[in-house]
């Protein structure tokens, strides 16, 4: 069991237990692919008392992809599992209204984990319930299941890996400075956040989460760590655990680390690069065809013309602040023109190169999205656009292997080449005027989503800032 607690990957529990007319309600009404279980309820009441667990977490996600959470004694537990933990949902972001704002958190089996950080506590993600015992349509986690459970009903398992970027700064004088001056892949002389790095992926470790790799970027001060791809669902809750636990080790050291796409001007800002691909029940990867030059099926190329297709529909959605947009532009190595390679970094969507032998790994890597994205809403999106391109055979424009760029505008007009929206005024325009994010979200978190996204965007539009005085105080 104690190996079970440390690897077993996030899953949905089996079953709600049915054993009273209300848990039957809400065991009809649960919606999301059927997994697995890998823990089941002896294993957490043993390590709650094994382990002297006090005090349980119930996690959730709002609207934005802030973590909220509920703290209850670890006897609850039980309570818990049995029939959810009530909370007001009035004051979260794409919360229900006062009068509708009874709800209920029903922990994610598998998702139990003692913190690394903190051995008394444990944590669990859940899911959640209206007062009406119907799955909250407000929940990401939710509507990023339900996007799973299409795709598996069309035959299709959707597999994810983000790579997360980010900044760690110290305090100097009230205001915030680099740590270091390091670069791309630099050592530890340079980086001198190496030992944080290396305390943030063995805490990852104890909630069984796999690092592909961890590395300073090109930033001063900026860092990525990448997880290892799983299931959609699964990654969903490894990235915001992901954040938080890289928030609380950096914090833990005096430091703060963000992931504010592009918290200073003139240098790289931090993206969350997604890879992607969709595999067949038999566990064969549907993207791989030898044959082609890019070892691309039609599938794969479908996919690819449906997320560039549809890209302005969902960026509000996978860049979703104000200074997301100070990132994407040209000269800094993120993408904000709509095309694909495999060599080409510039590219909106590239192909990692082939390695014979390593079939399974052909994907998709869309680099638009930044760190500030609510992951379950970004991957529910990202789906729905490649599956939208695979029914409506949508043909990829033609791949472009030199840097987007520096291309010429006859070379533009060729490779049919437009840029993505410009602000998130734009994007919100965007996306309200298209079908995939509605699609997705439903008519309720569609409507929170631009609700907070608007509020936003208008107080930006209100705010008078330095660079504004700067420019124009004494010119005018």
């Amino acid at each position: 069991m104690r190996d079970a607690l440390r690897l077993a990957p996030f899953t949905e529990r089996s079953k709600i237990p049915t054993n009273s007319k209300e848990k039957k309600i809400i065991s009809e009404r649960y919606t999301g692919a059927r997994r697995k279980m890998g823990l089941d309820r002896e294993d957490i009441a043993k390590a709650v008392r094994d382990k002297g667990i006090e005090l349980l977490r119930l996690q959730f996600s709002d609207i934005n992809g802030l973590i909220k959470c509920v703290e209850v004694p670890a006897e609850r537990y039980e309570d818990a599992l049995e029939s959810g933990i009530c909370f007001d949902l009035s004051s979260i972001q794409g919360g229900a209204r006062t009068e509708e704002s009874d709800a209920r958190l029903f922990p994610d089996l598998n998702t139990f984990r003692v913190l690394p950080y903190r051995p008394n506590t444990a944590r669990m993600i859940c899911d959640v319930f209206g007062h009406d015992l119907k799955p909250f349509p407000g929940d990401p986690r939710l509507i990023l299941k339900n996007m799973v459970r299409k795709a598996s009903d069309l035959g299709y398992d959707f597999f994810v890996g983000p790579e997360v970027e980010f900044f760690i700064f110290k305090q100097v004088n009230g205001a915030y400075d680099f740590l270091d001056r390091g670069g791309y892949f630099d050592n530890v002389i340079k980086d001198a956040a190496s030992d944080i790095r290396a305390e943030i992926i063995r805490n990852l470790r104890g909630f069984g989460i796999t690092c592909e790799a961890g590395h300073h970027e090109v930033s001063p001060s900026q860092h990525e760590i990448d997880i290892k791809y799983t299931d959609a669902v699964a990654t969903g809750d490894n990235a915001i655990t992901l954040k938080e636990t890289i928030r609380i080790v950096a914090g833990q050291h005096g430091l703060l680390a963000t992931f504010m796409p592009k918290p200073r001007e003139g240098i790289n800002g931090s993206g969350m690069h997604v890879h992607q691909s969709l595999w067949s029940k038999a566990g064969r990867n549907l993207f791989y065809d030898g044959s082609d030059t890019y070892k691309l099926s039609r599938l794969a190329r479908h996919y690819i013309g449906g997320q560039l297709a549809f890209i302005d529909e969902m960026i509000a959605i996978l860049a979703p602040t104000i200074n997301s947009y100070k990132r994407l532009i040209p000269g800094f190595e993120a993408p904000n023109l709509k095309c694909w390679g495999s060599l080409n970094r510039s590219a909106l969507i590239r192909v990692p190169q082939f390695t014979p032998g390593k079939e399974a790994s052909t994907r998709l890597e869309l680099r638009c999205p930044d760190p500030t994205a609510n992951p379950y809403l970004a991957f529910a999106v990202m789906l729905e656009a490649g599956l939208r391109g695979i029914q409506e055979k949508i043909e990829p424009p033609m791949p472009v292997e030199k840097d987007a760029f520096k291309l010429s505008p006859e070379e533009v007009r060729k490779y049919r080449i437009s840029a993505l929206p410009g602000s998130l005024g734009d994007a919100l325009h965007a996306m309200e005027g298209g079908t995939i994010a509605r699609t997705v979200l439903g008519d309720y978190a569609f409507n929170k989503f631009i609700e907070s996204k608007r509020a936003e965007w208008v107080d930006f539009r209100k705010a008078v800032h330095q660079w504004e005085r700067e420019m124009y105080l004494e010119r005018f």
